[in-house]
């Protein structure tokens, strides 16, 4: 349930993140959220920074610049192509995580989870793809292209995230992660051409981003992996864009229309009929007796 409202809260802001780039550049924009994240995890953690082990850093770390990646690529991708198109393309991760677990587990995924990806998969693309438009990998513009590697950034993510907070613990790692992601946004800053117009719109979107979405949802999502298959993860994650559309619906008006409304029915499907019959106890047996490498 709590990893439901953290997708809730990234579906929210989709729209208030597009607006936001208008008037501050991808990395500044993110090197900000990540820094205002960073302070408010070290006040809200501050008696667990003396516990941080170097085994507990380094996962932080590894999980901070999978973080990284996927906001760098998003974000700039988000700047460059359509939000309906950056959304499709994140929601990628959902079919890659179970192909990660697939690959490094050395097993193949339940008939039930692939069913459960696969239907989930199709309402992404009802929900976020126009009816007649096609998606071709040759015909993508480079803001597709930068977000398709978010979808993999995020789908490691995921991944990561599950071993690390089993093995460390979800308060050591979400400080590190989330400083690590700030520190590598600000290096970032030369590769564009910085741009900061403080507004309140602005300065609104960085905080709520910064405290909503990032350092509460990560730490949340840190926390709850402890017990949520990473598989499983990826398809509560797969809401966002149906509380995307829900969102738009009660503050603009915007209606989901029958092939939107399919397309929350088959994702809301697909996490169900993974949750209620894929194999859940299985993996997590599997992923626990897996050597975890530091």
């Amino acid at each position: 349930m709590l990893l439901v409202l953290v997708t809730f809260a990234w579906g929210a802001t989709f729209v208030l993140i597009k607006n936001a780039l208008a008037q501050v550049s991808p990395f500044v924009f993110n090197s900000l959220r990540m820094a205002v994240a960073a302070v408010a995890l070290l006040v809200i953690f501050r008696k667990t920074i003396s516990k941080i082990t170097r085994p507990s850093a380094t996962g932080g770390v590894v999980m901070g610049a999978f973080l990284f990646l996927g906001y760098a690529f998003q974000t700039t991708g988000l700047s460059l192509t359509t939000p309906s198109k950056s959304a499709f393309l994140t929601g990628l991760a959902v079919v890659l995580v179970p192909l990660i677990v697939s690959v490094t587990d050395r097993r193949s995924p339940s008939r039930w989870t692939l069913l459960g990806v696969l239907a989930a998969l199709g309402g992404l693309y009802l929900m976020t793809i126009p009816a007649g438009e096609g998606l071709s990998l040759g015909t993508m513009n480079r803001g597709d292209l930068l977000t398709l590697g978010c979808a993999v950034s995020f789908a490691m993510h995921i991944f990561v995230t599950g071993h690390m907070t089993r093995q460390h613990g979800f308060e050591p790692v979400s400080i590190v992660q989330v400083a690590t992601a700030a520190v590598l946004m600000s290096l970032a800053i030369p590769l564009e051409t910085p741009r900061l117009t403080f507004t309140q719109a602005s300065a609104f979107a960085v905080l709520f981003t910064g405290l909503i979405c990032t350092a509460a949802a990560f730490s949340i999502q840190a926390w709850a992996q402890q017990f949520t298959p990473p598989t499983h993860t990826a398809l509560i994650f797969a809401l966002e864009p149906v509380f995307a559309a829900l969102t738009s619906y009660v503050l603009l008006g915007e209606h989901l229309g029958t092939r939107g409304t399919i397309g929350a029915i088959l994702i809301l499907g697909g996490i169900l009929i993974s949750e209620l019959k894929g194999s859940a106890v299985e993996l997590s047996a599997a992923l626990e007796s897996q050597p975890l490498r530091n």
